[in-house]
């Protein structure tokens, strides 16, 4: 994968985790979406997706070779969207959004944005591996 492609998706998957949540947590004030998910979107757990918004700035500016790191970011991805198709199986999105549209978009997207990642991440890792090796 070319150089400027990876850090053009580092930096969006960045944007999504850190603009994603302050804009749709409306800076961490929208109790609708701890309320819809305790454990994994308390305000702590909105924190941690921003957190690792960091993370993926980090790895932007990292000029070599990044496979074993975008795994593991494919792995975050990968919990998240399983965790995200669990909660839409038990869930209902109308009744999210009767409570709060921002909260009924954030739950409509975040798992499709997450596993659109991890094919990203995953991408990364094949890529840079067969290129680590040849």
């Amino acid at each position: 994968m070319n150089r400027k492609l990876l850090k053009q998706g580092l930096i969006a998957a960045a944007v999504m985790n850190i603009g994603g949540v302050l804009l749709f947590s409306r800076a961490f004030t929208n109790s609708a979406i701890n309320q819809a998910d305790p454990v994994v979107m308390s305000n702590f757990g909105l924190l941690m997706i921003a957190v690792w918004g960091l993370a993926y700035l980090g790895a932007a500016t990292i000029q070599s070779t990044i496979p074993w790191l975008a795994g593991a970011f494919a792995l975050e991805k990968l919990v998240y969207g399983l965790t995200w198709l669990s909660w839409m199986s038990h869930n209902s999105l109308a009744s999210l959004y009767s409570k709060d549209v921002f909260a009924g978009v954030f739950f409509s997207i975040y798992g499709l944005n997450d596993l659109a990642f991890m094919v990203f991440f995953l991408l990364v890792f094949f890529t840079q591996s067969k290129e680590m090796h040849t």
